[in-house]
């Protein structure tokens, strides 16, 4: 078996990998590359290998990073089969129908082509295939097992078997314990390992930490008069927020404020999640015989349309807007920011990863102003952090999970990191576990 790193290696985005036999190919995630401008030069270059000659994709979770040039790989001939949970197949088809617009604004601006159009999404939709937790199938003369991840709905981690060989690819492993989602698989005899390390070098508060700080925030800005601003991811993180808000408005621990939902795509991804309710963790069905929408409840209004979110700005402080994009890089946050952002009173409450130079890591590590749709914004609201919201299992969680099979290791390729966080993480697999492991460069190739 040969396995290739074509994206996802020493950064956190582009999640792309290729494992080969004499008979059989297969693709594991075929992500966007996210920079500050969301695109990148790599985005645009043809792919490292023949799309044509690929049997099939598996996709681990829908998350743009994992799936944002699946369109691209059927614009350059990839003819096989799409793998993935239901859950990832629709959530997939929504986020990638909602970049096209952000890719085509993107491209203009750069004076580019765009690299995938919506054909190209209906055409990957076209030979998609859903696949449960549990389940084995075969590619050639690949055998394939698929787990739990726990980082979203839906998400998966796979393991190849090929002779005595047992190849995992994690996907993103789930922050645990999640209120919404079942703990991850912890697969055995693994010989050769992928796993994340967005943060490999760092540890999450705890659930009960994480809720009295979201608990703090929303008080003291609430008492000050202001409007908190929580950059919001629309697949896991802002459903998982939406929970905690109801629990906390229940057992009176906050004040009841207006609590606007202002994203698109984060709605139509919340109505996915009701649609498959099925795939909560025991707690969460429970909860939900007695509380019947884990995701509603008084003064939380959704704004779908663009009318909507402009009358938000008419409402008196305080209050709370979630919006999108989580690290700021696009979307209805960037318009809030620019009116809210200069106000001491106000807060700004970031729940999940922060990439190297996006505008959400700028804010938070303290830049004084910063520029929004080409104008200087004096940042003077309060930047805040909570890494317990994050669905990445921190760096203790990830010596744990690969701990696990430590007997049967050879190699752990540590992957989806900024350079810093995998080398810590991988040291770490070295020292403390005794197990070879290896940070891969974009491009690099391994005989297994």
């Amino acid at each position: 078996m040969k396995l290739s790193f074509y994206g996802g290696a020493q950064e956190v985005t582009g999640a792309n990998y290729l494992l080969e036999t004499e008979k059989t190919k297969i693709l594991v995630d075929c992500g966007l590359f996210q920079c500050p401008d969301f695109c990148s030069i790599e985005n645009y270059q043809p792919f490292r290998y023949d799309p044509s000659q690929i049997d099939a994709l598996l996709v681990t979770h829908a998350h743009i990073d994992h799936t944002g040039r699946i369109p691209k790989l059927i614009s350059e001939g990839f003819a096989g089969k799409i793998y993935s949970t239901a859950p990832t197949r629709d959530f997939a088809g929504l986020m990638l129908e909602d970049s096209i617009g952000v890719l085509e604004k993107e491209a203009k601006n750069s004076l580019r082509e765009v690299y995938y159009r919506e054909i190209d999404v209906k055409n990957a939709l076209t030979r998609w295939e859903a696949v449960d937790v549990g389940q084995e199938f075969t590619i050639g003369d690949m055998k394939i097992t698929v787990g739990d991840a726990g980082h979203v709905l839906g998400s998966a981690m796979y393991t190849v078997t090929h002779g005595e060989r047992n190849v995992l690819f994690s996907g993103d492993l789930g922050n645990a314990p999640n209120q919404l989602l079942p703990e991850h698989s912890w697969p055995k005899d693994i010989t050769h390992m992928l796993i994340e390390s967005a943060y490999g070098d760092r540890v999450h508060e705890n659930v009960r930490e994480r809720r009295d700080k979201l608990e703090r925030v929303i008080e003291d800005t609430i008492k000050r008069g202001g409007t908190l601003m929580i950059p919001a991811f629309a697949l896991e993180r802002t459903q998982e927020l939406l929970f905690e808000l109801n629990e906390l408005i229940e057992h009176g621990r906050i004040p009841s404020v207006p609590i606007f939902l202002d994203s698109p795509l984060a709605i139509k991804a919340t109505a996915i999640y009701k649609k498959y309710s099925g795939f909560y963790n025991k707690s969460a069905r429970d909860h939900m015989k007695v509380d019947g929408d884990l995701f509603q409840f008084p003064k939380l209004k959704f704004t779908l349309t663009s009318q909507e979110s402009r009358q938000i700005n008419a409402v008196p402080a305080p209050k709370i807007i979630i919006a999108g994009a989580g690290m700021m890089h696009g979307g209805r946050i960037l318009h809030h920011a620019k009116r809210y952002l200069p106000d001491p009173k106000n807060a700004i409450l970031f729940i999940g990863y922060l990439a190297a130079n996006s505008l959400g890591r700028r804010i938070f590590e303290g830049a004084r102003e910063v520029t929004i749709h080409g104008e200087k914004i004096p940042v003077r609201a309060t930047a805040k952090a909570i890494g317990g919201y994050s669905a990445h299992a921190d760096h203790e969680a990830l010596l744990e999970f690969v701990n696990h099979t430590r007997d049967t290791l050879n190699t752990v390729f540590v992957v989806q990191g900024e350079l810093k966080a995998g080398l810590f993480l991988s040291q770490r697999i070295k020292d403390y576990l005794g197990v070879d492991s290896i940070v891969p460069k974009l491009g690099d190739s391994f005989e297994l």
